[in-house]
């Protein structure tokens, strides 16, 4: 491991004991984790910590820190006579991780619920993240929400599409009981509209946060949609969101739903009938992008953009992670073939997982996609995760260290594909 020079100006190592009371190591200088290896962090590296984000202490995982005193990795299990915890981040929305939290696990650990974890450290009397903001767009801000105004929409919603089962969806379902940020912009008329439709999947993603099998261990992050709506429905929808925001943008494919490709008929027709209404207004498609007749048919209908998800841009590794039902690696390339050939706005809802992603092989490959189907921008999206599981799935335990970090990434990146936008959020296009 690199030791700066100025390794004292680094933020400190957090502790949290069994009440959940945070505070800071004294002497001991928080790591961060690329993959299986430690790292300190530069300065550079660190931000404080983003309006919106959550502090999350680890269960059956022990803190590791850097001591200059003994000038190597500690252990710490129990401080001043008290037993502690390791302590990570939850990011805000439109913010990237550049280290994970860095801990050790007990044998048999219980695996950690589907959320991102990012070294924290702190500094200044603040707590500071490893982290960069890919996306100015504060459609997602928590800073920018009113409860009341949410409130007040949501029963407006429901006052005038009341006989809509999508609409009462969103508001009854997403709005009320998740808190979802895109449902919350649907009632508050602005930015992005969700377009939930799909409750079917023909992939078993290992971090699906919609359906995991109980013998995982680990609880989906939110109920799945348990219904079709109908075509007339989603236009419905997406009309009322249209008409009342300059630059709206309308998405299928949401983190309630399985692949919407699996209603590519209703999404057609929902497509041709907000079209024969009206031209404006982005529609965009987050998909696993498994079936390229499919695609070919929404695009041709209307469709605008499409997002493809993706944890790696090589075959085995997304099919570890993906696991796909009836579809292969080379149909996804084959869908941005055809997007691209029909000139369709391409956006990669990338999987970042620093170790993995910023692994010399990853970036080879990445850089031949990017230039290959001039992909149009890259979501940053944090792989939420319980880092060890991901690390067993994709046989990472014996990885060699990365030769750059996320930062410097993005350089390279942005170097080969000077076009390329970084970003969170699906972009209204002109």
């Amino acid at each position: 491991m690199t030791v700066p020079d100025d390794f004292q100006s680094l933020p400190l190592a957090l502790a949290a004991d069994e009440d959940g009371h945070i505070f800071e190591l004294p002497g001991l200088y928080a790591l961060g984790m690329q993959g299986i290896h430690p790292a300190l962090p530069e300065l550079q590296d660190y931000i404080p910590l983003p309006f919106g984000s959550d502090l999350y202490v680890l269960p059956d995982r022990h803190i590791v820190a850097f001591d200059p005193e003994r000038d190597d990795i500690v252990q710490i299990e129990f401080y001043r006579g008290r037993r502690v915890r390791p302590v990570a981040a939850f990011l805000a929305p439109a913010y990237t991780q550049l280290y994970q939290s860095a801990y050790s696990s007990e044998p048999g650990a219980v695996r950690l619920p589907l959320y991102a974890y990012t070294a924290v450290g702190w500094l200044k009397d603040d707590f500071y993240v490893t982290a960069v903001r890919v996306d100015q767009d504060p459609r997602q801000d928590l800073s920018g929400i009113d409860e009341a105004a949410i409130a007040s929409g949501a029963e407006s919603v429901l006052e005038r599409m009341g006989h809509n089962r999508l609409a009462v969806h969103l508001v009854q379902n997403c709005v009320r009981r998740y808190g979802c940020p895109a449902a919350r912009n649907f009632v508050l008329k602005r930015y992005e509209c969700p377009l939930p439709t799909s409750p079917s999947c023909n992939a078993d993603c290992v971090g699906c946060i919609s359906r995991q099998p109980s013998e995982t261990g680990v609880v989906a992050s939110q109920s799945r949609l348990n219904f079709v709506p109908s075509s007339s429905e989603i236009a419905g929808v997406a009309l009322e969101h249209i008409h009342a925001v300059p630059g709206a943008v309308v998405s299928f494919g949401q983190g309630c739903e399985g692949e919407p490709l699996m209603q590519a008929g209703v999404i057609e027709q929902a497509i041709k009938l907000i079209r024969k209404q009206t031209r404006t207004g982005t529609i965009n498609l987050n998909t696993n992008a498994s079936l390229p007749e499919a695609i070919e048919r929404l695009c041709q209908a209307g469709l605008d953009s499409l997002r493809v998800s993706m944890n790696s841009v090589r075959p085995e590794p997304y099919h570890r992670y993906f696991r796909p039902r009836g579809y292969c690696f080379d149909q996804v390339l084959q869908s941005m073939e055809i997007a691209r050939s029909l000139d369709k706005w391409i956006s990669l809802n990338y999987f970042i997982f620093p170790g993995f992603t910023n692994q010399d092989e990853e970036i080879n490959k990445l850089l031949e996609w990017v230039t290959l189907f001039r992909i149009d921008m890259i979501q940053m999206r944090n792989l939420n995760i319980d880092p060890q599981w991901y690390i067993e799935s994709m046989g990472m335990e014996n990885f060699d260290t990365p030769t750059m970090g996320i930062l410097d990434w993005m350089k390279k990146v942005k170097q080969a594909a000077p076009w390329i936008r970084f970003g969170y959020f699906n972009p209204a296009l002109p």
